[in-house]
C-alpha cells in the first residue's frame, strides 16, 4: 500500500523540527561542533522534503479535481 504524500511530508516536518530541536540543545550545552552540523544538514533535508511532498499532496489533489 502506498503512502500518501502528505502523511510523509508530515513526518519528515516533524523529523526536521526533532532535529532542529536537537541541534540547539546541542549548541547550548557544547557549542557548535561536527554532531551540530550534523543535526543541522538532516533538519534541514527533512523539513526540505516534507514541505515538497506537503505541496505534492496539493498539487496532485488539485489536479485530480479537475
Amino acid at each position: 500500500m502506498m503512502q500518501s504524500p502528505l502523511r510523509s511530508g508530515i513526518v519528515y516536518i516533524v523529523l526536521g523540527l526533532l532535529f532542529t530541536f536537537f541541534a540547539i540543545s546541542n549548541v547550548n550545552e557544547s557549542g557548535w561542533g561536527f554532531f551540530t552540523y550534523l543535526l543541522v544538514m538532516l533538519a534541514t533535508f527533512d523539513l526540505g522534503s516534507g514541505i515538497r511532498r506537503v505541496l505534492l499532496h496539493f498539487k496532485l489533489k488539485q489536479t485530480n479535481s479537475k
